[in-house]
């Protein structure tokens, strides 16, 4: 029996985040999406503790400011992408609003960190939860541009073909067969 699962982002990062500071004792609070302070100094050994567990989950402290902020640009972009009602104003006003900084220096410190543009990797984003939407869910192309706040079905699909190299038919007849096959194996 195939499980699909749909998680938030920023709910499971928080929870292990907790736990993991919980169970070595530490005292924090958790400021929010991908922040959290230490309430008392940390000893060197102990950092290196806590930063060799939070790799286990793909967590990474970051420590470099640019580099913070190139992280938070990116966990505003996922929580915007990601969000449960389609977001309906610009990804620069979104993002410029939600770090409280100007578009221009958030968009200038991303390229020159990432070497791509804040554009390049809002539309990464929408193309992968695309195709996430289409693997587990009943939703129809229509449906999924309203919900990743597309202007049409034509934009998702050449933003799609952009990035995949395939148009979103095509993907989904390809997990289509896919299903097929795996089903007449399973049987």
């Amino acid at each position: 029996m195939k499980v699909y699962l749909k998680f938030d982002y920023a709910q499971l990062t928080k929870k292990i985040v907790h736990e993991k500071l919980s169970e070595l004792g530490c005292k924090f609070n958790i400021i929010g999406f991908g922040e959290f302070n230490f309430l008392e100094k940390i000893p060197s050994g102990k950092l290196k503790d806590i930063t060799a567990i939070f790799k286990e989950y793909g967590i990474e402290i970051v420590e470099n400011q640019k580099r913070v902020l190139v992280q938070k640009i990116k966990d505003a972009i996922i929580e915007m992408v990601h969000s449960d009602k389609p977001v309906n104003i610009k990804s620069s006003v979104y993002i410029a609003d939600k770090l409280n900084l100007s578009y221009t220096y958030l968009s200038n410190i991303f390229s020159e960190v990432t070497y791509t543009s804040i554009e390049n990797f809002v539309i990464i984003q929408k193309i992968e939860l695309a195709k996430q939407l289409m693997i587990n869910t009943p939703l129809n192309l229509t449906e999924i541009s309203i919900q990743l706040n597309y202007s049409s079905v034509a934009h998702l699909s050449s933003q799609f073909k952009n990035m995949t190299g395939m148009t979103p038919s095509a993907f989904q007849r390809i997990i289509s067969k896919r299903r097929e096959l795996s089903n007449k194996n399973n049987s």
